[in-house]
């Protein structure tokens, strides 16, 4: 039932790109550190970059885990899950990067997301992924669940954050500047961006 590809593209990157929410999972090399699992969601927020590579925008949050484990081992899954249509799931395991926004190439890769306002959610990085391994599976088991659109309170939360007060909030979090297992973070104070 399952089936591997080469690349993203046609009818495979037409199912990613429709599906409103989508899952990261990272772990550290330590055989005993803390798995990562992530919900992603808010429309313009993925981007297919090419038929390897795709891209999402890593914004505030409590945690800087995929950001830890990535800076650490570069390791990454992103699964995709049908809640309407045919059952379908999609899997991108492959190699990460978190671009942060001192980067010279975060404005050329942020020019891939025209479809949302980055500034209204804190915007911290973009996570890039280059895909070893793309299959995807029957998915029959995976419920139909209806999409009512984005929620408005990640926006509306940070929407009034500058840079200065963005970083004095994810210095206060216990686990940005490090991950659960003690590996670095989201480097702190946030560079400014070179957007």
């Amino acid at each position: 039932m399952g089936k591997t590809y080469e690349r993203i593209d046609g009818r495979l990157r037409s199912f990613i790109e429709a599906q409103p929410l989508f899952f990261t999972a990272t772990a550290p090399l330590s055989g005993d550190g803390t798995v990562n699992l992530s919900p992603k969601g808010l429309r313009g927020c993925f981007a297919v970059l090419d038929e390897l590579t795709v891209a999402y925008l890593d914004f505030a949050g409590s945690t800087a885990e995929t950001v830890a484990h990535l800076r650490e081992n570069g390791r990454i899954t992103l699964m995709w899950c049908a809640f309407q249509g045919p059952p379908n799931i999609v899997r991108v395991h492959g190699r990460g990067e978190p671009v942060f926004r001192d980067d010279p190439r975060f404005p050329e890769l942020l020019a891939h997301f025209p479809d949302i306002d980055p500034t209204a959610h804190g915007l911290r990085a973009i996570v890039v992924v280059t895909a070893e391994l793309v299959r995807d599976s029957c998915g029959y088991a995976v419920p139909y669940m209806a999409y009512e659109g984005d929620r408005e309170l990640h926006g509306k939360r940070f929407a009034r954050e500058d840079d200065a007060s963005l970083s004095a909030y994810f210095a206060k979090k216990e686990h940005i500047a490090t991950s659960l297992d003690g590996l670095p973070g989201l480097p702190l104070p946030l560079p400014p961006s070179v957007a």
